[in-house]
């Protein structure tokens, strides 16, 4: 997995789904319509065939049929729930995220300014992929070739990976100079991982790309807040 794995698709989180980002990303579509537990395990199941297949082969190994036969739902079914492959896997990547961050809630980083921890955050992320490079690259690539009719998956990706770098960074209502820090952050991370993932930065690289961004954060932290900022002590007893 590109974060730690969540265990098998039996178990009652896998069918539950992830608590706090998930009720987000679901009042941030409203048009989507809640799914039945039984659905909810259904889709879980295939999250887990879709992620198992893609860090055997990367990819190309994340074929429809494999995944239907894998998660024991019928290939219709899966096109229901996902229209094509890179729904598929990016829905995957959004799973992805949302474990990411429950488990920063759960252990989030130590360091002493917003920039540390971001910085942490985002690497502790890097870390993780060296260890499935296959599922990496097939979220990003699947990214990559999205065209307009998975960008409510894409917006989602996107809202996650904000989400996870404010709490980071302690904020529950950011200026629009640090949502624009984070955003360029986002965009750097994102570049940092396609030259990882071809062969073309090696991780120190990325990790003083990525300190270096970060410290656009601190920049801004100057700024009278737009709403309560975390304090260090605060944040960690989330």
């Amino acid at each position: 997995m590109l974060w730690p794995p969540r265990g098998s698709p039996t178990q009652p989180d896998m069918e539950r789904g992830t608590g706090h980002m998930t009720a987000e990303a679901k009042e941030s579509d409203p048009a989507t319509p809640a799914l039945t537990e039984r659905q909810e395990a259904r889709r879980r199941r295939i999250l887990h065939a879709s992620a198992q297949l893609a860090s055997r082969g990367g990819f190309d190994a994340v074929q429809m049929r494999e995944v239907a036969e894998s998660s024991q739902v019928a290939l219709g079914t899966l096109y229901r729930y996902f229209p094509s492959k890179v729904h598929l896997l990016v829905a995957t990547m959004q799973d992805q995220l949302q474990h990411m961050h429950g488990t920063i809630r759960k252990r989030p980083p130590a360091g002493d300014t917003a920039a540390d921890r971001v910085a942490e955050t985002l690497m502790r992320a890097f870390r993780a992929m060296q260890r499935e490079p296959h599922l990496a690259d097939a979220m990003v690539r699947a990214l990559t070739f999205a065209d307009r009719s998975v960008s409510p998956e894409v917006d989602t990706v996107s809202r996650l990976t904000t989400a996870i770098i404010l709490d980071a960074m302690g904020l529950d209502d950011p200026t629009p100079q640090q949502l624009s820090a984070v955003r360029v952050i986002e965009h750097t991370w994102h570049s940092a991982l396609i030259t990882w993932l071809s062969g073309r930065a090696s991780i120190a690289q990325v990790k003083i790309d990525i300190e270096t961004v970060c410290k656009l954060i601190d920049l801004t932290m100057d700024e009278e807040p737009a709403g309560p900022v975390r304090t260090g002590k605060a944040r960690r007893g989330l």
